[in-house]
């Protein structure tokens, strides 16, 4: 707890030098690939600390088994350590319940749901043992049950400057199909409307 906790003023610090410059958001430098269509705006950054999450189950690999992912479950935090979302997988309920990453506002309850569009591990970006870079598109939204409307305006975020969350790498046998394993990450969330 103390780590967690050590962990995330270290990345406020750095987080809240990185985000602001004359009082609004600063886009990160990314991939060309992952840049989000013109004339948004940037509206909310967060850095994420949480786990992705993977089960060990059948697949078409040569030892019958891998590491499949079921989702991500990690706060988002903003320049000062204050909790500003949670990240998970849920039913998207404007997509027939289809399973989409989700970030639901801890203020107002507002949520918003995306899917991968496009994504990049780029060395000059990506550091070899994180997960992909992404820009995710907008897959539906919510208002919070009393109007409120911070996430139900965005139309794409971005994931960036992440560390670990990789698919374990061994662990995963006939044998301990159905195991779970959470792998710590972190990452910084951009959201644009």
């Amino acid at each position: 707890m103390l780590r967690r906790a050590s962990l995330i003023a270290t990345f406020a610090l750095a987080f809240t030098t990185a985000t602001h410059a004359g009082g609004g958001y600063v886009r990160p430098l990314v991939p060309e690939t992952i840049e989000p269509p013109a004339g948004l705006k940037l509206v909310l950054v967060g850095h994420a600390v949480g786990t992705q999450n993977y089960i060990c189950a059948p697949a078409s690999t040569p030892t019958g088994v891998d590491w499949l992912f079921v989702g991500p479950q990690a706060t988002l935090f903003d320049d000062y350590g204050r909790q500003i979302t949670t990240h998970y997988q849920s039913k998207n309920p404007l997509k027939n319940d289809a399973l989409h990453a989700t970030w639901q506002h801890s203020g107002d309850t507002s949520a918003v749901w995306a899917t991968r569009l496009r994504g990049s591990t780029d060395a000059a970006y990506v550091a070899p043992d994180a997960i992909e870079w992404l820009l995710l598109e907008m897959s539906g939204a919510v208002v919070g049950p009393f109007g409120g409307d911070k996430l139900a305006h965005i139309k794409y975020l971005q994931r960036v400057h992440t560390a670990g969350g990789l698919k374990p790498s061994t662990g995963c046998t006939a044998s301990t199909v159905n195991t779970r394993k959470m792998v710590n990450y972190t990452a910084d969330y951009y959201f644009y409307e």
